[in-house]
Protein backbone atom coordinates (compact mmCIF):
# COMPACT_ATOMS: atom_id res chain seq x y z
CA UNK A 1 0.00 0.00 0.00
CA UNK A 2 1.04 3.28 -1.23
CA UNK A 3 1.00 6.10 1.73
CA UNK A 4 -1.49 8.56 0.51
CA UNK A 5 -0.14 11.79 0.30
CA UNK A 6 -0.49 15.50 -1.28
CA UNK A 7 1.37 18.77 -2.42
CA UNK A 8 0.83 21.98 -0.67
CA UNK A 9 2.66 24.97 -1.94
CA UNK A 10 4.81 22.91 -3.80
CA UNK A 11 5.92 20.67 -0.72
CA UNK A 12 4.94 16.77 -0.97
CA UNK A 13 3.65 16.02 2.68
CA UNK A 14 2.13 12.64 4.33
CA UNK A 15 -2.04 12.99 4.72
CA UNK A 16 -0.99 10.26 7.67
CA UNK A 17 -2.11 10.69 10.47
CA UNK A 18 -5.47 12.35 9.28
CA UNK A 19 -8.49 10.37 10.64
CA UNK A 20 -10.63 9.73 6.55
CA UNK A 21 -13.06 12.32 6.83
CA UNK A 22 -10.27 14.93 8.47
CA UNK A 23 -11.45 17.69 5.49
CA UNK A 24 -8.25 19.56 3.94
CA UNK A 25 -9.05 22.84 5.70
CA UNK A 26 -8.53 21.27 9.12
CA UNK A 27 -5.45 19.59 7.76
CA UNK A 28 -4.14 22.63 6.48
CA UNK A 29 -5.02 24.67 9.75
CA UNK A 30 -3.41 21.83 11.84
CA UNK A 31 0.01 22.25 9.69
CA UNK A 32 0.18 25.88 10.51
CA UNK A 33 -1.28 27.42 6.95
CA UNK A 34 -4.23 29.19 9.04
CA UNK A 35 -4.71 31.57 5.73
CA UNK A 36 -7.71 28.93 5.10
CA UNK A 37 -10.32 29.73 7.63
CA UNK A 38 -13.67 28.23 8.39
CA UNK A 39 -16.64 30.16 8.41
CA UNK A 40 -19.90 28.44 7.76
CA UNK A 41 -18.48 24.33 7.64
CA UNK A 42 -21.20 23.82 4.57
CA UNK A 43 -19.72 25.60 1.43
CA UNK A 44 -21.43 28.74 1.46
CA UNK A 45 -19.21 31.52 2.75
CA UNK A 46 -15.68 30.85 0.49
CA UNK A 47 -13.40 31.20 3.80
CA UNK A 48 -11.74 28.25 3.57
CA UNK A 49 -11.01 28.50 -0.56
CA UNK A 50 -8.11 27.08 -2.21
CA UNK A 51 -6.61 26.24 -5.45
CA UNK A 52 -6.02 22.63 -6.80
CA UNK A 53 -4.64 21.45 -10.12
CA UNK A 54 -7.64 20.13 -12.07
CA UNK A 55 -7.55 18.53 -15.48
CA UNK A 56 -7.43 21.87 -18.06
CA UNK A 57 -11.05 22.39 -20.72
CA UNK A 58 -8.57 24.75 -22.55
CA UNK A 59 -4.85 24.00 -20.99
CA UNK A 60 -3.41 20.63 -19.80
CA UNK A 61 -4.22 22.16 -16.18
CA UNK A 62 -6.75 24.49 -14.86
CA UNK A 63 -6.12 26.31 -11.28
CA UNK A 64 -9.74 25.79 -9.25
CA UNK A 65 -11.02 27.24 -6.66
CA UNK A 66 -12.40 24.73 -3.79
CA UNK A 67 -14.21 24.42 -0.45
CA UNK A 68 -11.34 23.25 1.45
CA UNK A 69 -14.32 23.11 4.48
CA UNK A 70 -15.93 19.79 2.21
CA UNK A 71 -13.41 17.84 1.02
CA UNK A 72 -11.67 15.35 2.96
CA UNK A 73 -8.31 15.58 2.68
CA UNK A 74 -7.70 11.96 1.95
CA UNK A 75 -9.30 12.77 -1.52
CA UNK A 76 -6.76 15.01 -2.68
CA UNK A 77 -4.44 12.16 -2.89
CA UNK A 78 -1.94 12.18 -5.10
CA UNK A 79 -2.67 15.77 -6.32
CA UNK A 80 -1.93 19.46 -5.80
CA UNK A 81 -3.35 22.56 -3.88
CA UNK A 82 -2.28 25.96 -3.13
CA UNK A 83 -3.27 27.70 -0.25
CA UNK A 84 -3.12 31.69 -0.24
CA UNK A 85 0.19 31.65 1.41
CA UNK A 86 1.56 29.36 -1.30
CA UNK A 87 0.53 32.56 -4.34
CA UNK A 88 3.29 35.11 -2.92
CA UNK A 89 6.41 34.50 -3.88
CA UNK A 90 9.41 33.61 -1.27
CA UNK A 91 12.28 36.78 -0.87
CA UNK A 92 15.63 36.00 0.01
CA UNK A 93 16.52 35.42 3.54
CA UNK A 94 16.10 38.66 5.27
CA UNK A 95 13.36 40.02 2.71
CA UNK A 96 9.86 40.47 2.19
CA UNK A 97 7.84 38.22 -0.10
CA UNK A 98 6.67 39.58 -3.42
CA UNK A 99 2.78 39.84 -3.05
CA UNK A 100 1.00 38.28 -5.75
CA UNK A 101 -0.64 40.56 -8.49
CA UNK A 102 -4.03 39.32 -6.69
CA UNK A 103 -2.68 40.56 -3.56
CA UNK A 104 -1.43 42.96 -4.38
CA UNK A 105 -4.58 45.10 -5.97
CA UNK A 106 -6.54 43.83 -2.68
CA UNK A 107 -4.34 45.72 -0.20
CA UNK A 108 -3.72 48.69 -2.73
CA UNK A 109 -7.49 49.16 -3.03
CA UNK A 110 -8.38 48.21 0.40
CA UNK A 111 -10.39 45.22 -0.07
CA UNK A 112 -9.83 44.27 3.49
CA UNK A 113 -10.53 44.88 6.84
CA UNK A 114 -10.89 42.62 9.34
CA UNK A 115 -9.24 40.35 7.12
CA UNK A 116 -10.97 36.98 8.13
CA UNK A 117 -12.68 35.92 4.92
CA UNK A 118 -9.50 37.67 2.62
CA UNK A 119 -7.16 35.00 2.15
CA UNK A 120 -10.61 32.84 0.73
CA UNK A 121 -11.21 36.01 -1.47
CA UNK A 122 -7.88 35.73 -3.16
CA UNK A 123 -8.09 32.04 -3.73
CA UNK A 124 -11.00 32.66 -5.88
CA UNK A 125 -9.63 35.31 -7.87
CA UNK A 126 -6.72 33.66 -8.36
CA UNK A 127 -8.68 30.86 -9.93
CA UNK A 128 -10.56 33.49 -12.37
CA UNK A 129 -6.67 35.27 -12.64
CA UNK A 130 -5.20 32.08 -14.06
CA UNK A 131 -8.59 31.55 -16.24
CA UNK A 132 -7.08 30.70 -19.92
CA UNK A 133 -9.64 32.53 -21.92
CA UNK A 134 -10.08 35.22 -19.62
CA UNK A 135 -8.16 38.03 -21.39
CA UNK A 136 -8.82 36.83 -24.57
CA UNK A 137 -12.34 37.36 -23.85
CA UNK A 138 -12.15 40.92 -22.53
CA UNK A 139 -14.81 43.25 -23.29
CA UNK A 140 -14.06 47.22 -24.37
CA UNK A 141 -13.47 49.42 -21.28
CA UNK A 142 -17.02 50.92 -21.88
CA UNK A 143 -18.70 47.61 -22.79
CA UNK A 144 -18.35 45.69 -19.51
CA UNK A 145 -21.21 45.49 -17.63
CA UNK A 146 -21.58 45.06 -13.73
CA UNK A 147 -20.30 42.17 -13.51
CA UNK A 148 -17.56 41.41 -16.11
CA UNK A 149 -15.02 44.31 -16.34
CA UNK A 150 -12.99 45.19 -19.12
CA UNK A 151 -10.02 42.71 -18.12
CA UNK A 152 -12.72 39.90 -18.82
CA UNK A 153 -12.87 39.42 -14.97
CA UNK A 154 -16.44 37.23 -14.78
CA UNK A 155 -17.77 38.55 -10.68
CA UNK A 156 -19.32 34.97 -10.49
CA UNK A 157 -16.05 33.80 -9.78
CA UNK A 158 -16.55 35.25 -6.57
CA UNK A 159 -20.45 34.26 -6.22
CA UNK A 160 -19.79 32.09 -3.12
CA UNK A 161 -17.59 34.08 -1.55
CA UNK A 162 -19.03 36.33 1.46
CA UNK A 163 -17.54 39.49 3.23
CA UNK A 164 -19.22 41.13 6.33
CA UNK A 165 -17.26 44.26 6.48
CA UNK A 166 -15.52 45.62 3.88
CA UNK A 167 -18.73 45.48 1.60
CA UNK A 168 -17.97 44.44 -2.18
CA UNK A 169 -17.19 47.62 -4.19
CA UNK A 170 -13.44 47.37 -3.25
CA UNK A 171 -13.22 43.73 -4.07
CA UNK A 172 -14.43 44.52 -7.22
CA UNK A 173 -12.20 47.09 -7.74
CA UNK A 174 -9.18 44.52 -6.91
CA UNK A 175 -10.93 42.36 -9.39
CA UNK A 176 -11.12 44.35 -12.16
CA UNK A 177 -7.78 45.97 -11.95
CA UNK A 178 -5.37 42.60 -12.30
CA UNK A 179 -3.81 42.38 -15.39
CA UNK A 180 -2.42 39.38 -17.42
CA UNK A 181 -0.18 36.84 -15.98
CA UNK A 182 3.33 37.27 -16.91
CA UNK A 183 5.10 34.55 -18.80
CA UNK A 184 7.22 34.00 -15.46
CA UNK A 185 5.00 33.22 -13.63
CA UNK A 186 5.18 30.06 -12.16
CA UNK A 187 1.52 28.97 -11.60
CA UNK A 188 0.54 30.69 -15.08
CA UNK A 189 3.64 28.13 -16.53
CA UNK A 190 1.90 24.80 -13.96
CA UNK A 191 -1.02 25.47 -16.43
CA UNK A 192 1.20 24.15 -19.67
CA UNK A 193 2.18 21.09 -17.94
CA UNK A 194 -0.46 17.90 -17.06
CA UNK A 195 -2.34 17.66 -14.18
CA UNK A 196 -1.48 15.04 -11.34
CA UNK A 197 -2.82 12.13 -12.85
CA UNK A 198 -5.36 9.86 -10.64
CA UNK A 199 -4.03 7.15 -8.19
CA UNK A 200 -5.39 4.58 -6.88
CA UNK A 201 -6.16 5.54 -2.84
CA UNK A 202 -6.44 2.86 0.31
CA UNK A 203 -6.22 5.08 3.19
CA UNK A 204 -7.24 3.76 6.69
CA UNK A 205 -6.59 5.25 10.20
CA UNK A 206 -8.89 3.98 13.58
CA UNK A 207 -10.97 1.06 11.19
CA UNK A 208 -11.91 3.42 8.85
CA UNK A 209 -11.24 3.86 5.14
CA UNK A 210 -11.00 5.94 2.28
CA UNK A 211 -10.95 4.19 -0.76
CA UNK A 212 -10.56 4.65 -4.53
CA UNK A 213 -9.82 2.48 -7.38
CA UNK A 214 -8.80 3.35 -10.90
CA UNK A 215 -11.17 1.71 -12.95
CA UNK A 216 -15.02 1.43 -13.45
CA UNK A 217 -14.99 -2.36 -13.04
CA UNK A 218 -12.96 -2.02 -10.24
CA UNK A 219 -14.85 0.41 -8.23
CA UNK A 220 -18.20 -1.86 -9.12
CA UNK A 221 -16.80 -5.08 -7.67
CA UNK A 222 -15.33 -2.98 -4.56
CA UNK A 223 -19.02 -1.87 -4.01
CA UNK A 224 -20.37 -5.45 -4.29
CA UNK A 225 -17.99 -6.27 -1.64
CA UNK A 226 -18.63 -3.11 0.42
CA UNK A 227 -22.59 -2.38 0.15
CA UNK A 228 -22.00 -0.38 3.21
CA UNK A 229 -19.53 2.09 1.58
CA UNK A 230 -20.63 5.84 1.01
CA UNK A 231 -20.22 6.93 -2.59
CA UNK A 232 -18.68 10.24 -2.83
CA UNK A 233 -17.54 12.17 -6.05
CA UNK A 234 -16.86 16.37 -5.15
CA UNK A 235 -18.35 15.88 -1.13
CA UNK A 236 -20.37 19.08 -1.63
CA UNK A 237 -23.27 17.37 0.03
CA UNK A 238 -21.35 14.57 2.33
CA UNK A 239 -18.71 17.26 3.43
CA UNK A 240 -21.64 19.42 5.03
CA UNK A 241 -23.09 15.75 6.64
CA UNK A 242 -19.64 15.34 8.21
CA UNK A 243 -19.02 18.99 9.39
CA UNK A 244 -22.80 19.79 10.60
CA UNK A 245 -24.13 16.43 11.02
CA UNK A 246 -21.18 14.77 12.26
CA UNK A 247 -21.48 11.57 10.24
CA UNK A 248 -18.81 9.44 10.21
CA UNK A 249 -18.49 6.40 7.51
CA UNK A 250 -16.42 3.21 8.06
CA UNK A 251 -15.91 3.49 4.24
CA UNK A 252 -15.97 6.16 1.43
CA UNK A 253 -15.58 5.38 -2.32
CA UNK A 254 -14.78 8.14 -4.22
CA UNK A 255 -15.15 8.60 -8.01
CA UNK A 256 -14.70 11.84 -9.12
CA UNK A 257 -11.26 10.66 -11.14
CA UNK A 258 -13.04 7.36 -12.68
CA UNK A 259 -11.90 8.05 -16.53
CA UNK A 260 -15.34 6.60 -17.35
CA UNK A 261 -16.93 8.90 -15.59
CA UNK A 262 -15.71 12.21 -16.87
CA UNK A 263 -16.46 11.40 -20.89
CA UNK A 264 -18.25 14.07 -22.72
CA UNK A 265 -19.43 13.09 -26.05
CA UNK A 266 -21.90 14.37 -28.21
CA UNK A 267 -23.34 12.75 -31.03
CA UNK A 268 -25.91 12.59 -33.73
CA UNK A 269 -28.96 11.90 -32.02
CA UNK A 270 -27.94 12.58 -27.93
CA UNK A 271 -25.44 14.22 -25.80
CA UNK A 272 -24.12 11.88 -23.01
CA UNK A 273 -22.33 13.89 -19.40
CA UNK A 274 -19.98 11.71 -17.41
CA UNK A 275 -21.77 11.53 -13.95
CA UNK A 276 -17.95 12.49 -12.16
CA UNK A 277 -17.85 15.82 -14.09
CA UNK A 278 -18.13 18.63 -12.35
CA UNK A 279 -20.84 21.47 -13.48
CA UNK A 280 -17.96 23.70 -14.07
CA UNK A 281 -16.20 21.18 -16.42
CA UNK A 282 -20.18 20.52 -18.37
CA UNK A 283 -20.81 24.08 -18.54
CA UNK A 284 -17.51 25.05 -20.43
CA UNK A 285 -17.30 22.29 -22.26
CA UNK A 286 -20.32 22.47 -23.53
CA UNK A 287 -20.19 26.16 -24.20
CA UNK A 288 -23.89 26.69 -24.51
CA UNK A 289 -24.56 23.86 -26.85
CA UNK A 290 -27.79 22.94 -24.40
CA UNK A 291 -29.29 26.49 -24.10
CA UNK A 292 -31.04 25.35 -20.83
CA UNK A 293 -28.25 24.06 -19.14
CA UNK A 294 -26.56 27.48 -19.57
CA UNK A 295 -29.66 28.48 -18.01
CA UNK A 296 -30.03 26.14 -15.06
CA UNK A 297 -25.53 26.68 -14.16
CA UNK A 298 -25.16 30.24 -13.18
CA UNK A 299 -28.06 29.96 -10.67
CA UNK A 300 -26.48 26.33 -9.12
CA UNK A 301 -25.17 27.33 -5.91
CA UNK A 302 -21.75 29.48 -6.48
CA UNK A 303 -18.70 28.88 -8.51
CA UNK A 304 -16.80 27.56 -5.59
CA UNK A 305 -19.55 24.86 -5.56
CA UNK A 306 -20.02 24.07 -9.08
CA UNK A 307 -15.93 23.51 -8.83
CA UNK A 308 -16.65 19.98 -7.12
CA UNK A 309 -20.10 19.39 -7.46
CA UNK A 310 -21.43 16.38 -10.26
CA UNK A 311 -24.68 15.65 -12.19
CA UNK A 312 -24.10 12.13 -10.72
CA UNK A 313 -24.35 13.39 -6.75
CA UNK A 314 -26.75 15.85 -7.51
CA UNK A 315 -29.35 12.89 -9.12
CA UNK A 316 -27.61 10.30 -6.65
CA UNK A 317 -28.82 12.04 -3.57
CA UNK A 318 -32.28 12.27 -4.33
CA UNK A 319 -33.25 15.45 -3.19
CA UNK A 320 -36.60 16.84 -3.84
CA UNK A 321 -34.68 20.30 -4.67
CA UNK A 322 -31.47 19.60 -6.47
CA UNK A 323 -31.25 21.88 -8.95
CA UNK A 324 -30.57 19.87 -11.83
CA UNK A 325 -33.62 17.00 -11.67
CA UNK A 326 -35.82 19.60 -13.20
CA UNK A 327 -33.88 20.55 -16.03
CA UNK A 328 -33.02 17.08 -17.02
CA UNK A 329 -36.72 16.32 -16.69
CA UNK A 330 -37.48 18.47 -19.10
CA UNK A 331 -34.61 17.57 -21.40
CA UNK A 332 -35.97 13.80 -21.24
CA UNK A 333 -32.67 12.45 -20.02
CA UNK A 334 -31.89 8.95 -18.92
CA UNK A 335 -29.06 7.55 -16.45
CA UNK A 336 -27.00 5.16 -17.36
CA UNK A 337 -26.32 2.87 -14.40
CA UNK A 338 -23.13 0.60 -13.58
CA UNK A 339 -22.68 -1.96 -11.45
CA UNK A 340 -20.54 -5.57 -11.79
CA UNK A 341 -23.36 -7.41 -14.04
CA UNK A 342 -23.22 -4.62 -15.95
CA UNK A 343 -25.04 -1.67 -16.88
CA UNK A 344 -28.59 -0.70 -17.67
CA UNK A 345 -30.58 2.72 -18.58
CA UNK A 346 -33.43 4.48 -16.78
CA UNK A 347 -35.44 7.43 -17.74
CA UNK A 348 -34.95 9.74 -15.44
CA UNK A 349 -38.84 10.45 -15.04
CA UNK A 350 -38.71 6.84 -13.63
CA UNK A 351 -35.57 7.09 -11.57
CA UNK A 352 -37.14 8.91 -8.30
CA UNK A 353 -39.40 6.48 -6.12
CA UNK A 354 -39.63 8.78 -2.68
CA UNK A 355 -38.22 10.86 -1.35
CA UNK A 356 -34.17 10.19 -1.34
CA UNK A 357 -34.96 7.15 -2.77
CA UNK A 358 -34.63 5.97 -6.58
CA UNK A 359 -34.36 2.45 -8.38
CA UNK A 360 -30.42 2.59 -8.23
CA UNK A 361 -29.80 -1.19 -6.55
CA UNK A 362 -27.48 -1.26 -3.69
CA UNK A 363 -23.83 -1.65 -5.48
CA UNK A 364 -25.03 0.59 -8.63
CA UNK A 365 -23.47 3.71 -9.44
CA UNK A 366 -24.64 6.59 -11.89
CA UNK A 367 -22.17 6.57 -14.67
CA UNK A 368 -23.08 9.27 -17.21
CA UNK A 369 -26.28 11.03 -18.20
CA UNK A 370 -27.99 11.11 -21.65
CA UNK A 371 -29.72 14.30 -23.03
CA UNK A 372 -31.71 12.74 -26.87
CA UNK A 373 -31.25 15.26 -29.59
CA UNK A 374 -32.65 17.58 -31.61
CA UNK A 375 -32.80 19.73 -28.44
CA UNK A 376 -36.46 21.79 -27.66
CA UNK A 377 -36.39 25.89 -29.02
CA UNK A 378 -38.13 27.38 -26.69
CA UNK A 379 -36.75 27.11 -23.29
CA UNK A 380 -36.26 28.57 -19.39
CA UNK A 381 -35.24 27.55 -16.05
CA UNK A 382 -36.74 29.57 -13.40
CA UNK A 383 -35.26 28.91 -10.02
CA UNK A 384 -37.18 30.44 -6.74
CA UNK A 385 -35.30 31.34 -3.85
CA UNK A 386 -34.63 33.66 -1.49
CA UNK A 387 -30.91 34.67 -2.88
CA UNK A 388 -30.10 34.86 -5.83
CA UNK A 389 -26.80 33.20 -5.94
CA UNK A 390 -25.87 30.44 -3.93
CA UNK A 391 -29.09 29.66 -1.95
CA UNK A 392 -31.35 25.80 -2.10
CA UNK A 393 -34.96 26.54 -4.39
CA UNK A 394 -38.15 27.01 -2.93
CA UNK A 395 -38.90 26.13 -6.53
CA UNK A 396 -37.76 25.12 -9.40
CA UNK A 397 -39.29 24.85 -12.71
CA UNK A 398 -37.83 23.80 -16.52
CA UNK A 399 -39.41 24.51 -19.99
CA UNK A 400 -38.47 22.82 -22.97
CA UNK A 401 -41.39 23.26 -25.52
CA UNK A 402 -41.48 23.12 -29.51
CA UNK A 403 -43.77 25.71 -30.70
CA UNK A 404 -43.93 25.93 -34.56
CA UNK A 405 -46.16 28.22 -36.60
CA UNK A 406 -47.75 29.59 -33.27
CA UNK A 407 -49.03 25.99 -31.60
CA UNK A 408 -47.61 23.77 -29.05
CA UNK A 409 -45.85 20.46 -31.03
CA UNK A 410 -43.95 19.71 -27.74
CA UNK A 411 -43.71 20.55 -24.27
CA UNK A 412 -41.87 19.18 -21.34
CA UNK A 413 -41.93 20.86 -18.15
CA UNK A 414 -39.32 19.28 -14.89
CA UNK A 415 -40.67 20.56 -10.79
CA UNK A 416 -38.78 20.78 -8.11
CA UNK A 417 -39.31 21.29 -4.36
CA UNK A 418 -43.23 20.82 -4.69
CA UNK A 419 -43.19 17.03 -4.03
CA UNK A 420 -41.15 14.44 -2.18
CA UNK A 421 -39.51 13.85 -5.36
CA UNK A 422 -38.67 15.93 -8.61
CA UNK A 423 -41.65 15.36 -11.36
CA UNK A 424 -42.70 15.74 -14.71
CA UNK A 425 -45.58 18.39 -14.75
CA UNK A 426 -47.89 15.94 -16.75
CA UNK A 427 -50.94 17.45 -16.64
CA UNK A 428 -49.44 20.67 -17.57
CA UNK A 429 -48.05 19.24 -20.50
CA UNK A 430 -51.20 17.94 -22.07
CA UNK A 431 -52.70 21.63 -21.55
CA UNK A 432 -50.11 22.75 -24.08
CA UNK A 433 -49.80 20.35 -26.01
CA UNK A 434 -51.66 20.80 -29.72
CA UNK A 435 -53.03 24.58 -28.75
CA UNK A 436 -51.84 27.35 -29.54
CA UNK A 437 -49.44 29.60 -27.55
CA UNK A 438 -51.27 32.54 -27.16
CA UNK A 439 -52.54 34.20 -23.65
CA UNK A 440 -55.41 31.98 -23.14
CA UNK A 441 -53.94 28.66 -23.42
CA UNK A 442 -50.94 29.58 -21.34
CA UNK A 443 -53.42 31.46 -18.40
CA UNK A 444 -55.82 27.94 -18.90
CA UNK A 445 -52.29 25.62 -18.28
CA UNK A 446 -51.13 28.42 -15.65
CA UNK A 447 -54.22 27.20 -14.14
CA UNK A 448 -53.45 24.05 -14.32
CA UNK A 449 -49.42 23.55 -13.66
CA UNK A 450 -50.43 25.56 -10.11
CA UNK A 451 -52.06 22.43 -9.20
CA UNK A 452 -49.13 20.01 -9.67
CA UNK A 453 -47.42 18.42 -7.22
CA UNK A 454 -47.98 18.35 -3.45
CA UNK A 455 -46.36 20.86 -2.37
CA UNK A 456 -45.85 21.66 1.77
CA UNK A 457 -45.12 24.30 4.03
CA UNK A 458 -41.53 24.67 5.20
CA UNK A 459 -39.25 27.21 6.41
CA UNK A 460 -38.42 28.54 2.84
CA UNK A 461 -42.05 28.96 1.75
CA UNK A 462 -45.89 28.19 1.97
CA UNK A 463 -47.22 25.80 0.14
CA UNK A 464 -49.49 28.80 -1.36
CA UNK A 465 -46.59 30.38 -2.38
CA UNK A 466 -45.33 27.50 -4.22
CA UNK A 467 -48.04 26.89 -6.13
CA UNK A 468 -48.31 30.48 -6.81
CA UNK A 469 -44.99 30.43 -8.22
CA UNK A 470 -45.80 27.66 -10.42
CA UNK A 471 -48.21 29.29 -12.04
CA UNK A 472 -46.35 32.32 -12.47
CA UNK A 473 -43.64 30.49 -13.94
CA UNK A 474 -45.51 29.81 -16.81
CA UNK A 475 -46.87 33.37 -17.29
CA UNK A 476 -43.38 34.63 -16.98
CA UNK A 477 -42.16 32.25 -20.17
CA UNK A 478 -44.81 33.45 -21.84
CA UNK A 479 -44.17 37.27 -21.45
CA UNK A 480 -40.41 36.03 -22.22
CA UNK A 481 -41.48 34.35 -25.23
CA UNK A 482 -40.92 35.62 -28.93
CA UNK A 483 -43.19 33.57 -30.27
CA UNK A 484 -46.38 34.38 -27.73
CA UNK A 485 -49.62 35.74 -29.42
CA UNK A 486 -51.89 38.43 -27.95
CA UNK A 487 -55.33 37.54 -27.79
Amino acid sequence: MVAARITVNGKETSISPAAPHTTVLDFLRERGLTGTKEGCAEGECGACSVLVARPGVNKPTDWVAVNACLFPVAALDGQEIVTSEGLATPGDPGTPSTLHPVQEEMALRGGSQCGYCTPGFICSMAAEYYRPDRCGHAAPADAADAEHGPNGFDLHALSGNLCRCTGYRPIRDAAFAVGEPTDEDPLAQRREQSPPAPVATEYAQDGKEFLRRNTLADTVQLLRERPDAVVVAGSTDWGVEVNIRSRRADCVVALDRLPELRELRVEADRIEIGAALTLTEIERRLDGRVPLLAQLFPQFASRLIRNGATLGGNLGTGSPIGDSPPALLALEASLVLADADGEREVPLAEYFTGYRQSVRRPGELIRAVRIPLPLSTTVAFHKIAKRRFDDISSVAVAFALDIEDGTVRKARIGLGGVAATPIRALATEAALEGNPWTAETVEAAARVLQAEGTPMDDHRASAAYRSAMLGQSLLKLSAQTTEAVSS
